[in-house]
């Protein structure tokens, strides 16, 4: 009996440690909750720790994909969907506008970012991507000369950051298309395409990202933007 029990306290003990720090956002959304590194932390075995997990996944807190593990839940699927086609709408536009204030230079500079976020395909950290990733699109949307596109651009990346951590942490594999993509719309701004076919391609190129998830979330639902 007092075996269950001190199971029972440990497992609670777990519970609230994990839920804490998924309130403070320490765990955000995509995170991946290693058990045996937590249960290291707390100074018990795995057993409580899954326990502690488990019931964090009933609660919609934590989910559990195969091959991978538990994570810290997409906060709202509905609200990601959202942001994502108001940030490809508006983000496709600013960069559109802010391809003729682009020197050689600057694209230059993404080319290297983008060289930089290939490497790290090789030995993925999704956070890091993410924060390279925003880093790559800031250089080819911010010269955007319409001040109202620009803010609408910077609420949406706002927004996105209290949505989720990185929706990379989900779909590891949409990197490696993304990189390519990003190659796709550096060359697209050096040959001087049309406003109209830049805006498309960084609009498609988030979308894109959003429709991996929702595939990813739902196989067979057949879920396009």
């Amino acid at each position: 009996m007092s075996s269950t029990v001190t199971s029972l306290s440990k497992s609670q003990i777990a519970y609230e440690w994990i839920r804490e720090r998924i309130a403070r956002h320490e765990f955000g959304p995509g995170y991946r909750l290693v058990l045996g590194s937590i249960a290291s932390s707390l100074d018990m075995s795995v057993v409580p720790v899954r326990e502690a997990v488990r019931r964090l996944e009933a609660e919609g807190l934590v989910e559990f994909e195969r091959n991978v593990g538990a994570r810290v839940t997409l906060v709202d699927e509905q609200e990601y969907v959202h942001t994502m086609q108001t940030l490809g709408v508006v983000e496709g536009v600013a960069t559109s506008l802010s391809a003729p204030h682009l020197a050689s230079i600057d694209l230059d500079r993404a080319a290297e970012m983008n060289e930089r976020l290939r490497r790290l395909l090789d030995d993925f950290d999704p956070h890091l991507f993410t924060v390279v990733n925003q880093q790559f699109h800031t250089l080819l949307f911010e010269p955007c000369p319409n001040p109202h596109i620009l803010d609408l651009v910077h609420r949406g990346w706002a927004r996105m950051a209290g949505v989720r951590d990185s929706t990379f942490s989900f779909i590891p594999g949409r990197a490696r298309e993304s990189v390519e993509e990003h190659d796709h719309i550096i060359e697209l701004i050096r040959s001087n395409a049309s406003p109209l076919e830049i805006e498309m391609a960084a609009r498609d190129h988030r979308w894109a990202t959003m429709n991996a998830y929702l595939a990813q979330r739902h196989p067979g639902d057949g879920h396009t933007a």
